[in-house]
């Protein structure tokens, strides 16, 4: 489907010229968008965009809300239909093949488990996507400084949430060293990730953690993998999706090195149903999106969203997508007819047709495309045919998921629990050092006490009793002591006392 090795072809224009529809390899990091509405073609179209992208050498990861874009995973099942169209855009070689696909699954149910740490999040982050208050975040900035002074891995909830414990417990001693912080402000940090909790969020946190590089695999015959993100439970729990976003992006800006414009990008994002991240997420991951989008072309990454309108995504980031497939929309109410006005009149204008008529009146697999010419500006807007897919429309089975699962490159890698030494387990040991130590300085205080009270002089309590001895020697004494006293009256006064 192919015929130039920098170039994706994923479609044949309708127009005078019947043109390819396509997208320069160099120009495919500058992003794109799949819109139109429901039944049109949307996903069908994200299959033929993964599986070429894939045929070319390029990694490719889907976040798959419905489950069935997991068919890339298999061979398709020959249609007539589907015959009819390639012969129509003449492809050669045209042939049902599934694509080389890992599946991922947070919940460990759909697919290898995704798993990233606290620390990989950060306490910038961690605080913004828990929407703290700058003393909060100055508490969770403490808590990650302590962790590493003390050598305490945070490596998920549980970690973090023995560590907030702890510093209540000794929250003046840690004030001293790295400044005040309140049991107030570590209730409220803790209510938050309770709530966060709520949300299965321990599913997302813990080792082994995902790796970049096994998103960016290319198969043993050199094709891209399709990595499928399994995301139907996910999308329920909005702030667990948030935290995954968080993380896929700032882990994507921050790792990855400037490449500028390639011949080909090194991996495509394509983010299915596309408005129920921007409906949920909070403002510092649609910031974070936002920012990828603007400045994460030049690490060699596309990122397309697929959603039913134009208008479900926000301004600043609509503004970065370059590469622009528009299915059928259709005009119920006013309000429908001023998107579809809006739409048309973002797209350079064809001569040969009105593109709002045309958005309206567009059967399934068609869409109009206009994507990046190669000095960079958006090529006339065009109706064009979508080329039909070689893997099956639909979800692959339970079965054939596990299948694929099996046969997985990644597998023990990430199958596998670890729950290795970290802050949790050391402040279980510390804690209980701590208390050890506590009992053997009392042990030693009360034996110093009940030494001290056996060396004190004992105090008599009464006048003892005389011995007959002591009694002779006193009434001597008494006599002597008379006898004497007399003899002096006498010789002073010459008479007796």
């Amino acid at each position: 489907m192919t015929d130039n090795a920098q170039h994706l072809h994923f479609g044949q224009g309708q127009g005078p010229e019947f043109k390819p529809a396509k997208i320069l390899g160099h120009f495919a990091n500058r992003h794109g968008l799949i819109t139109g509405a429901t039944g049109t073609g949307k996903t069908v179209t994200l299959q033929v965009l993964a599986e070429n992208f894939a045929e070319l050498g390029v990694p490719v990861f889907i976040t798959d809300i419905k489950g069935d874009v997991s068919g890339l995973s298999q061979a398709g099942k020959q249609k007539e239909f589907l015959d009819n169209r390639a012969k129509e855009l003449n492809i050669k070689n045209y042939r049902y093949e599934g694509s080389p696909t890992i599946f991922w699954d947070i919940f460990k149910k759909n697919g290898h488990p995704v798993r990233t740490t606290i620390e990989e999040i950060g306490p910038m982050y961690l605080s913004r996507l828990l929407e703290l208050s700058d003393v909060q975040e100055g508490v969770i900035a403490v808590a990650f400084k302590y962790a590493q002074t003390n050598k305490m891995p945070l490596l998920d909830l549980k970690d973090l949430k023995s560590l907030l414990q702890f510093m209540g417990e000794n929250h003046k001693e840690i004030s001293t060293e790295y400044g005040r912080i309140t049991n107030a402000s570590i209730g409220a940090i803790q209510r938050r990730l309770l709530n966060m909790e709520s949300q299965s969020a321990d599913k997302l946190f813990g080792e082994p953690a995902l790796e970049l590089a096994d998103l960016m695999r290319q198969d043993m015959s050199g094709n891209g993998i399709i990595s499928i993100m399994e995301s139907r439970d996910l999308m329920m729990k909005p702030q667990l999706y948030a935290s995954f976003l968080l993380w896929l992006m700032t882990e994507l800006f921050e790792t990855l090195p400037e490449v500028g414009d390639q011949p080909l990008p090194k991996l495509v994002l394509f983010f299915d149903e596309a408005h129920l991240i921007f409906e949920d997420s909070p403002k510092e991951v649609l910031k974070r999106i936002e920012q990828v989008a603007r400045l994460i072309r030049s690490k060699g990454v596309g990122v397309y969203f697929c959603t039913q309108s134009p208008g479900d995504i926000p301004e600043d980031i609509l503004g970065q997508l370059g590469n622009k497939i528009q299915h059928a929309l259709r005009a119920y109410t006013p309000k429908d007819k001023k998107v579809i006005r809006a739409v048309a009149d973002s797209f350079r204008a064809n001569p040969n047709f009105n593109t709002a008529d045309v958005i309206t009146s567009l059967g399934v697999g068609e869409a109009l495309v206009s994507t990046l010419e190669e000095k960079g500006a958006p090529t006339i807007v065009d109706r064009v045919k979508i080329s039909p897919p070689r893997c099956r429309m639909g979800p692959a089975t339970d079965q054939e998921r596990k299948l694929v699962m099996k046969r997985s490159p990644v597998g023990e890698k990430y199958d596998t629990d670890l729950d290795r030494e970290s802050a949790y387990e050391k402040l279980i040991k510390r804690k209980a050092e701590m208390a050890e130590q506590k009992a053997k300085e009392q042990a030693r205080l009360e034996q110093e006490a009940k030494k001290a009270e056996l060396d004190k002089p004992k105090r008599r309590s009464g006048r003892q009793a005389d011995s007959f001895t002591t009694k002779l020697g006193k009434s001597l004494q008494r006599r002597l002591t008379t006898k004497a006293v007399n003899a002096i009256w006498k010789s002073l006064f010459g008479r007796k006392r």
